[in-house]
């Protein structure tokens, strides 16, 4: 059933003594609708956004979410160069729960933010080697996943497997992905701690800089390429800015190999699309992600190479990319919660508490 605001800054009130809103405005949490959301407000002007889920899959992202922002103490997030969601108040409501966070406030970004004439790419490079300079520690002794390489090599190989068991994967993909499975020198990399499911919209800005990032729920040890996947679709300029900026934070702690396993897994992305629509049995889905695979088999080819080698160019340009963006929703295609989104100006619609 549908939550109201009323009833979202009702929730907020049982979940955070002392509060108490004089406005509730609803959010729109994006097409995919998997939650109820309201930015409350007290006399005071302080801003919360409660939560809502609205289905058992986003209640298990949700509370995944929560008990990764709980492990993240004021030490370790003092480490960071932004900004992570607080979370305030929890309270029931029905059959499930509701979560109260401060709002961060900033602008959600797109991947045509990410260019080379702004300071994004330096800044978002800074940030995700912010992250993954954390202690490891604190992510295994909270029992949170913790991967190794060879951990890593094992389940990206069984991804390929999955795809091409399809008998979908053009030939030139197959080969590719799997001499890149198989090949032993691009597994030797250390895990560290990782964001887990970042994207451009995991970040909020402020002028030219990264403000907070969002999206927690699966924080985990892992392979630091898997944070950078997304990067690999901006124009080559914005990334090559941020790959430099992501190498002179981490020193000489970047492996040699990350580019190409971040290569790798922004390729992978369609096969998981592909998986996704097989495993749904969606003819549409399934035909949208072949047609996708096409275009990738024509960039590949146009780069003259076969393999995930050093020299590795971005696999699509910015404008494929968005145009495959329209096309597919990613979240469906990930089975992936992004977290919370922050606020724009068209997603408020404003309602006072006496209305």
């Amino acid at each position: 059933m549908a939550r109201s605001h009323i009833t979202l800054a009702a929730l907020a009130t049982a979940a955070v003594p002392g509060f108490d809103p004089v406005q509730a405005q609803a959010f729109s949490t994006g097409m995919h609708g998997d939650f109820f959301a309201a930015i409350v407000t007290d006399a005071a002007g302080r801003e919360l956004i409660v939560r809502v889920p609205n289905s058992a899959e986003a209640e298990a992202q949700l509370g995944a979410e929560k008990y990764a922002l709980e492990t993240m103490t004021a030490g370790i997030r003092s480490r960071l160069s932004f900004d992570v969601p607080t979370l305030v108040g929890r309270a029931p409501l029905g059959k499930t729960f509701g979560l109260v966070f401060e709002f961060l406030h900033g602008d959600q970004l797109t991947l045509s933010d990410f260019t080379p004439e702004t300071g994004l790419p330096t800044s978002i490079g800074t940030a995700i080697a912010s992250i993954h300079s954390l202690p490891t520690h604190f992510v295994s002794d909270a029992g949170l996943p913790t991967f190794s390489a060879q951990e890593v090599q094992r389940q990206t190989r069984e991804l390929v497997s999955r795809a091409q068991a399809t008998a979908l994967l053009p030939a030139a993909l197959s080969a590719r992905w799997q001499e890149a499975v198989d090949d032993s020198s691009l597994w030797m990399f250390d895990p560290t701690v990782i964001h887990g499911s970042l994207g451009a919209d995991s970040f909020i800005a402020g002028t030219d800089s990264v403000a907070g990032v969002l999206g927690w729920a699966a924080l985990r040890v892992g392979d630091p390429a898997a944070d950078m996947h997304w990067i690999i679709n901006a124009p080559i300029e914005a990334q090559n800015i941020a790959f430099d900026s992501y190498g002179d934070s981490r020193h000489s702690l970047v492996d040699p190999k990350l580019r190409q396993r971040a290569t790798l897994y922004s390729e992978l992305e369609l096969a998981k699309w592909l998986l996704h629509g097989v495993e749904q049995k969606s003819p549409e889905i399934v035909d949208d992600a072949i047609d996708m695979l096409d275009r990738l088999v024509d960039s590949v080819h146009q780069e003259n190479t076969n393999a995930i080698g050093t020299d590795t160019a971005p696999v699509l340009t910015v404008t494929e990319v968005v145009e495959l963006l329209d096309e597919t929703p990613g979240d469906a295609a990930s089975g992936r919660y992004r977290g919370m989104e922050p606020v724009t100006d068209d997603q408020r619609s404003s309602n006072s508490l006496s209305e």
